[in-house]
C-alpha cells in the first residue's frame, strides 16, 4: 500500500529540496489553494530548497508574474522552470539534432499569451502551408476540446510538418473543469503518424534542468510533489527522485473524493498500479 500522509512535515526531514508541480498542486489555474502559502512558508523555514516545475506552454517569468498575481510572493520559493523555458532553450541553442534541423518558419498552434516561448528568437511566425515545422501549445480556446483540431492536425501531417509540444499535459483541471492541453494534441497527431517531440515532465531532461537550478546534487535528498501519476510520479521516478502524489488534484474523480479529501488506499493502490507508478507517499494537499 502506498503510505497516506497527513502532511509533509512527516517527510520533509528526509529531504533538503522539493520539485513542487503548479496547476493541481499550488492553484487550480484561477486561484491558489487554501494552506499552499503557509506550506512553502514551512519549507522555508525548515530550510528546504524548492522548484516549481510546470509543464506550462509559456516561459518562466510569466509563472512568477502569475504566482504574484495569486498571492504566492517571490520570497516563498526558490526557483521556477516550465515546459514552455525548456522549448525556449532549445529553439535558441539548437544543440539538440532534431532542433538543429529545424527551419525558422514555425506554425503556432495555441493562444496569442503562449507566444513568448519563441518571441525574441530568429523564428517567423507563418500560415500552415508555408511552415517548416508546428509549435504546439495547446488549444486557443479553454472550451475547445481534440475534436475541434483533428481536421487541422491531418492537414499538418499531410504536409509532413514536425511538431514541438510545449506542453506533454493531456488535460488539467480548472475550477472543477476539465481542460484540454497540448499533450492531447500532440498524442492525436502522433497517432496520425505525425513526428512530435515534447519537452516537459515526464521527460527527465527538464528534470536534469530543474535539478541543476534547485543546485541539490544528490537525488536521494530531493522529492518532487504532483498530482498526475503520469507526468509527476512518472517523471520523478524516471530521474531518480522520489515522489509524492497529491491525491485531491488531477485523479480526483477517479478516486472518488473531492479536493482535500483522504482516498481510500486500496482505490489509490489500484489507480497506482493501472498507471504502473507507486509514489513513496500520498497526501490530500499540498499541506505541510
Amino acid at each position: 500500500m502506498i503510505p497516506l500522509i497527513a502532511g509533509l512535515g512527516e517527510i520533509a526531514r528526509r529531504y533538503d529540496g522539493f520539485v513542487l508541480d503548479l496547476w493541481g498542486v499550488i492553484h487550480d489555474g484561477v486561484e491558489v489553494y487554501p494552506g499552499v502559502a503557509e506550506t512553502l512558508a514551512a519549507l522555508r523555514a525548515a530550510g528546504k530548497r524548492t522548484i516549481m516545475l510546470s509543464n506550462a506552454p509559456r516561459r518562466s517569468d510569466a509563472l512568477i508574474e502569475q504566482l504574484t498575481r495569486l498571492g504566492i510572493g517571490r520570497g516563498l520559493y526558490d526557483e521556477v522552470l516550465s515546459s514552455g523555458e525548456a522549448v525556449h532553450l532549445e529553439l535558441a541553442e539548437r544543440a539538440d539534432p532534431f532542433f538543429a534541423g529545424l527551419g525558422t518558419r514555425l506554425y503556432h498552434l495555441g493562444p496569442e499569451r503562449d507566444r513568448n516561448v519563441f518571441e525574441g528568437l530568429p523564428y517567423r511566425s507563418v500560415a500552415l502551408d508555408q511552415a517548416d515545422f508546428v509549435l504546439n501549445t495547446g488549444p486557443v480556446d479553454l472550451s475547445e476540446t481534440l475534436a475541434d483540431y483533428m481536421d487541422l492536425l491531418e492537414r499538418m501531417r499531410v504536409c509532413g510538418l514536425p511538431m514541438i509540444c510545449a506542453n506533454p499535459d493531456h488535460v488539467v483541471i480548472r475550477q472543477g473543469k476539465r481542460i484540454t492541453c497540448a499533450g492531447a494534441l500532440a498524442s492525436a497527431y502522433s497517432d496520425l503518424g505525425g513526428m512530435v517531440v515534447e519537452r516537459g515532465k515526464p521527460d527527465p531532461a527538464i528534470y536534469d534542468l530543474a535539478l541543476k537550478r534547485l543546485g541539490i546534487a544528490d537525488r536521494s535528498k530531493v522529492c518532487a510533489v504532483g498530482d498526475a501519476l503520469h507526468t509527476d510520479i512518472r517523471g520523478g521516478r524516471a530521474a531518480g527522485i522520489d515522489a509524492v502524489l497529491v491525491t485531491g488534484g488531477i485523479h480526483a474523480e477517479e478516486l472518488g473524493i473531492r479536493w482535500g479529501e483522504t482516498a481510500d488506499p486500496v482505490r489509490l493502490a489500484e489507480l497506482a498500479r493501472h498507471h504502473g507508478e507507486c509514489p513513496v507517499a500520498a497526501v490530500p494537499r499540498f499541506i505541510w
